[in-house]
């Protein structure tokens, strides 16, 4: 099976001046986990270029432990300091739990999962270190954590046990974080169809599902609705923690 490689990508003096509810984040450093080919592209987007702060793209295999520490590690060295940290990696196959293999398995649990945890871990251990007691921690869940999916999609079984993971692990953390009396927030978003490569990765054995038509006339999130919901959690005040949020398309 090909390694999936998840570099996550830095953003610089978060260019926020839009609003009073989130001048509190202007100048502040952002974590974000993402597909290479998509963070590379936007980085060279013009009007990303012309906005203020910057956006660093840095490689990352998010199977290995050691390469998640070592980005940390670089994270300190170059940037200082970490206030936000958005876990949007996410793989799925079309593999039915009676036929997947323990290999794929174990691919979408260290993505999905184990690298979850990990980023996690090592963010809020750098803003403790750092003094940050207002970052925020978003995990970029699924539906699929909230039911099983009920329009033919046998294959995503496993995938939506590792998203219900995700939803139980982010109770967990919000917990822990409380016990430390401390004011780092914890929050998931859990989207569902949205118009990204990702079902064309899921059925990359099987491009005719695709081009059959699966979701019929469903019109899909777009990336946007999603840009908007992290927004809505960073805008939230001080007093407010937004813990899940499902976004699902109208027609679906």
């Amino acid at each position: 099976m090909a390694k999936w490689l998840r570099p996550p990508s830095i953003i610089e003096s978060l260019p926020f001046k839009d609003s009073e509810e989130m001048e509190r984040w202007n100048g502040r450093v952002a974590l974000v986990t993402g597909a290479v080919d998509k963070i590379r592209a936007i980085a060279e987007e013009d009007e990303v270029k012309a906005a203020p702060g910057k956006l660093v793209a840095i490689k990352c295999d998010l199977t290995k432990e050691s390469e998640i520490l070592s980005l940390f590690d670089e994270i300190r060295r170059t940037f200082g300091r970490l206030d936000v940290c958005i876990n949007n990696a996410g793989l799925g196959f079309d593999m039915p739990l009676l036929t997947a293999t323990t290999s794929g398995m174990r691919n979408i649990l260290d993505v999905n999962v184990l690298a979850l945890c990990i980023c996690t871990q090592q963010a809020v251990k750098l803003m403790q270190e750092k003094g940050v007691d207002d970052g925020q921690i978003i995990h970029i869940s699924s539906v699929g954590g909230h039911f099983m999916p009920t329009i033919g999609l046998m294959g995503a079984h496993f995938y939506c046990s590792t998203k219900f993971m995700v939803r139980a692990l982010t109770e967990g953390l919000r917990k822990e974080l409380k016990a430390l009396n401390s004011h780092i927030r914890i929050a998931s978003l859990s989207p569902g169809l949205v118009d990204t490569e990702f079902f064309n990765n899921y059925f990359k054995e099987d491009p005719s599902v695709i081009s059959s038509g699966l979701f019929g006339n469903i019109k899909a999130l777009e990336t946007k609705d999603m840009a908007d919901s992290v927004i809505h959690i960073l805008k939230a005040p001080p007093h407010v923690e937004i813990h899940d949020i499902i976004v699902r398309p109208y027609d679906l």
